[in-house]
């Protein structure tokens, strides 16, 4: 990463005009994006793909919707993540592939279904089920929560009145605040 992720020298704070807040914030949600439920790793796919066929046969693009469905949108993986993963698993004997109607459906082989029973729970359930994740989770709720702000003041101003906008330079100030002073309680 380049230093064209770093926010502001000056932070958020009294000096920073609305137009660099603005400009914070449209950082902040394009970096959470980018961050935040469109790269997971190899393993990740792979992990996803034994755990959906594990409950039944699919075609490649109903399991890229499925795990978009499952970890709430914020993971769609690319058709070029997941067909060369299918391909992989195919030429390690752990599914097969038939073709009806112009499209490949796969299930998982026997020896398929022992790798997708050792390999624990998918990845959107990891840190999701129990209610608890950890801080680096990619689909936890502090970066989820993070990029619906972001959108919601990029939202404020694009549409909001000059009144609407100064409102909500308040509150996202007091935010600030706020969250500093949650780190400050230790």
């Amino acid at each position: 990463m380049s230093g064209s992720n770093s926010f502001p020298t000056g932070g958020f704070g009294p000096g920073m005009t609305a137009d660099g807040m603005w400009q914070a914030f449209e950082q902040l949600r394009s970096t959470f994006e980018k961050r935040v439920g469109t790269r997971m790793g190899r393993g990740d796919v792979r992990a996803a793909v034994l755990s959906l066929l594990a409950e039944k046969p699919m075609h490649g693009y109903q399991i890229i919707r499925e795990i978009e469905e499952r970890s709430g949108g914020s993971w769609k993986p690319s058709a070029g993540s997941v067909y060369p993963t299918l391909q992989l698993l195919a030429d390690e004997g752990l599914l097969t592939a038939e073709e009806s109607n112009g499209r490949k459906t796969y299930a998982l082989t026997e020896a398929g279904r022992a790798e997708a029973a050792e390999a624990g729970p998918a990845p959107w359930e990891s840190g999701s089920s129990s209610g608890g994740s950890s801080p680096s989770d990619p689909f936890g709720p502090l970066p989820k929560a993070g990029v619906e702000l972001a959108q919601a003041a990029a939202q404020v101003r694009r549409t909001g009145t000059p009144e609407q906008v100064a409102q909500a330079v308040t509150v996202l100030e007091e935010a600030r605040r706020r969250l500093y002073s949650i780190l400050a309680q230790d």
